[in-house]
């Protein structure tokens, strides 16, 4: 059954799926996320917990370093990896449309450290597929 919990960013409204007859160890965090179009989080990162974005509808945007100086976009069928205490901050890439994920993360809490973050201005776009594996 699913609950909504307190979104981390205003617009964004998270529901955590028990896990049913899915095979998932009890310290995998799964919730389905919905995003307002424009919204963004703040920065912050995860602490030592890996977490894993599914993009399911809409274009997402992320921007993550020591200054939020990379950014790079994702759309329905990709993955986004977030490595522990990598700062990111989360963006919907659409002005008009809802942004809908999964997100995965490798431990059951909800861990969120805020920062206090200046964003570089103008952040590198990186590809997320290298160059041998794009099809």
């Amino acid at each position: 059954m699913a609950r909504c919990l307190p979104a981390v960013t205003r617009g964004a409204e998270r529901v955590t799926e028990t896990a049913g007859e899915l095979t998932i160890q009890d310290r995998w965090q799964h919730d389905g996320v919905r995003v307002i179009p424009d919204a963004r989080t703040g920065a912050h990162h995860h602490g030592p917990l890996e977490s894993v974005i599914y993009v399911v509808r809409g274009r997402a945007r992320m921007r993550w370093g020591e200054r939020l100086e990379f950014t790079a976009e994702a759309g329905p069928g990709d993955f986004i990896y977030v490595p522990p205490f990598v700062p990111h901050r989360e963006i919907n890439a659409s002005p008009t449309e809802v942004l809908e994920c999964v997100l995965v993360r490798s431990d059951g809490e909800a861990v969120v450290v805020n920062l206090d973050i200046e964003p570089d201005e103008a952040p590198r776009t990186v590809a997320w597929i290298d160059p041998i594996h794009q099809s």
